[in-house]
């Protein structure tokens, strides 16, 4: 029987390197990484004969209509921020166009990265995210809404990570850094700040290596969580370890560094917002919007242990000793 074939996009960030090698060490598939720049990916042996790369950006889907037509399923990781022309360009036009190319008798399963910054607690999508939204999220929500009516939406499974950590800083590790571990440094470098500082805010987070155990499950197998929401055509899943308050984090922050608690200051969001009209601090509506809503938690929410597994980081314990950050 031949081995499936299974396309993963944005390969060469931290999320597609993790998952393309969780495939590569665990399952009999093939793989086509789409990447704008190989020599980016560090993590996978690319003379791999069960791997082939397509290079290109995400907006020349149709330069590889012949072996789209061959997919039998899609891990969508690649995304665009910044420049609200190519954001959108890239975030819904471009992933249009690639299902489009798509063989309908084929394709089997479609795994679209969103992020859970436009879903409500309940995973409802956010009003906040189309009218408040950075041109990243507007883009993601955007995209959400119009896949709903999309012929190929009820292959479509909608995961959508919080916080993602991934990689090391202490150059240890094959896989790229994510954004949030390389902030880890500057986390530290305010801590002593931060300790006399109360806030009164919950959040989800979820390491990369835990994302491609996830993802590769779903891909890999026939067994679909009870965690799927399908309240319309489009099945989501929330990426996340079960929350911790801010609170919790300074202070395991602090005890990695080895600096004790302090008496803290309440920090409420209206005194947040006071200080931003008081001080030349510039804000989107989107950092108002975030401020008045406090806590960012999803339910349900998905880990490994969903799919029988163990997770790779299940506390910010383990996501400090997992970055290489050092320890005081």
């Amino acid at each position: 029987m031949k081995n499936e074939i299974i396309l993963i996009t944005g390969a060469s960030g931290c999320v597609g390197q993790y998952t393309a090698n969780w495939l590569i060490e665990n399952s009999s598939t093939e793989l086509i990484l789409w990447v704008r720049d190989p020599k980016k990916i560090t993590s996978i042996n690319l003379e791999n004969p069960r791997i082939k790369v397509l290079v290109g950006d995400l907006r020349q889907a149709k330069n590889f209509k012949r072996e789209l037509l061959e997919v039998n399923r899609v891990i969508h990781t690649a995304t665009a921020w910044g420049d609200p022309k190519r954001a959108k360009e890239v975030n819904i036009d471009a992933v249009k166009t690639l299902l489009n190319l798509l063989n309908p008798s084929k394709i089997k399963q479609i795994i679209y990265f969103s992020t859970a910054s436009v879903l409500d607690r309940n995973l409802n999508l956010l009003p906040e995210a189309f009218t408040y939204g950075t041109e990243y999220i507007q883009t993601k929500a955007q995209c959400l809404s119009d896949l709903e009516d999309h012929q190929l939406s009820t292959k479509i499974i909608a995961v959508f990570p919080t916080l993602v950590f991934g990689g090391r800083l202490d150059g240890k590790s094959k896989f790229p850094t994510s954004y949030l571990t390389e902030g880890l440094r500057d986390a530290l470098r305010w801590i002593w700040l931060a300790r006399w500082i109360k806030v009164i805010s919950r959040f989800h987070f979820i390491h990369a290596a835990d994302i491609a155990f996830i993802c590769g499950h779903l891909a890999t197998s026939h067994f679909e969580p009870k965690q799927l929401v399908s309240r319309n055509n489009i099945k989501k899943l929330v990426l996340g370890q079960p929350h911790i308050s801010i609170d919790i984090a300074i202070q395991t922050l602090l005890k990695w560094k080895g600096m004790r608690k302090v008496p803290q200051i309440p920090l409420w969001s209206w005194l947040v917002e006071l200080l931003t009209i008081l001080l030349p601090i510039q804000i989107t509506k989107w950092d108002k919007f975030s401020i008045r809503q406090k806590h960012f938690i999803h339910d349900p929410v998905t880990t490994p242990e969903t799919f029988g597994g163990i997770s790779y980081a299940k506390d910010l314990n383990q996501i400090l000793k997992n970055s290489g950050l050092n320890k005081q």
